[in-house]
């Protein structure tokens, strides 16, 4: 950790939402292990699945059905997860939890004064009834995947979580756990973009990160140390 020390004392903390700071693979599977029985198809192990959460309806839908977008039943397949997947937010009965730690980890930035958001891929017509349901109401801003033309990998959404919480992106860290949040942190030129490795990444060292974050406890230590130079 010694190099992060340096770190610029960050304004905000932008979060990607699934597989950062909602374990969300629960539900996720379900839904798509939903559409697999609508073709009498076993349903695939929780396991298997779990990797691909964080790749939303596209990375699902590829990896229970082995299809690409440009398949004849892509949309369709999309569809059906969305449907299954939108009535088990809908009904309260979400397996949709906060990491641990993550709690402890936002309630610490209020109190040093650090602003945080949200910034997804997720569409906000699911996004926005989810954080309201697990305990993510304060965030400063939620950027969905269809708030700007272009989603991450894109450096849109960033930029306009910045803007909505009138900071530069310079002045904040992004931290996520697919590759396209590390992509969309660079491009922003965030001051520092941080892996999740908690969430569903595979070999995120491998990524252009600043740091790879064991667990949130371990952000918060980093966070702590930056605040104080």
């Amino acid at each position: 950790m010694t190099a992060l020390l340096k770190l610029q004392k960050p304004k905000v903390i932008l979060f990607d939402l699934d597989g950062t700071l909602a374990d969300s693979a629960p539900d996720l599977t379900a839904a798509i292990n939903n559409v697999r029985e609508e073709f009498h198809l076993e349903k695939l192990p929780y396991e298997t699945l779990r990797p691909y959460a964080s790749a939303g309806a596209p990375g699902l839908v590829k990896a229970a059905f082995q299809i690409e977008r440009d398949h004849l039943l892509f949309p369709y397949l999309r569809e059906r997860f969305l449907s299954y997947y939108r009535t088990s937010i809908a009904d309260g009965a979400s397996a949709t939890r906060l990491f641990e730690g993550i709690p402890e980890l936002l309630e610490q930035l209020e109190q040093n004064h650090i602003g945080w958001g949200i910034v997804t891929n997720k569409v906000e017509s699911l996004a926005r009834p989810l954080i309201g349901q697990i305990g993510l109401g304060k965030a400063g801003c939620l950027i969905a995947g269809d708030t700007t033309p272009h989603p991450k990998p894109y450096p849109d959404p960033l930029i306009e979580g910045a803007k909505r919480l009138d900071v530069a992106p310079e002045d904040c860290w992004y931290i996520g756990d697919d590759l396209r949040d590390m992509q969309a942190g660079h491009a922003a030129g965030t001051c520092a973009t941080i892996a999740a490795k908690w969430g569903y990444c595979i070999a995120p060292e491998n990524w252009p990160c600043d740091f790879v974050a064991q667990n949130p406890k371990q952000l918060l230590a980093l966070i702590k140390t930056a605040v104080a130079d």
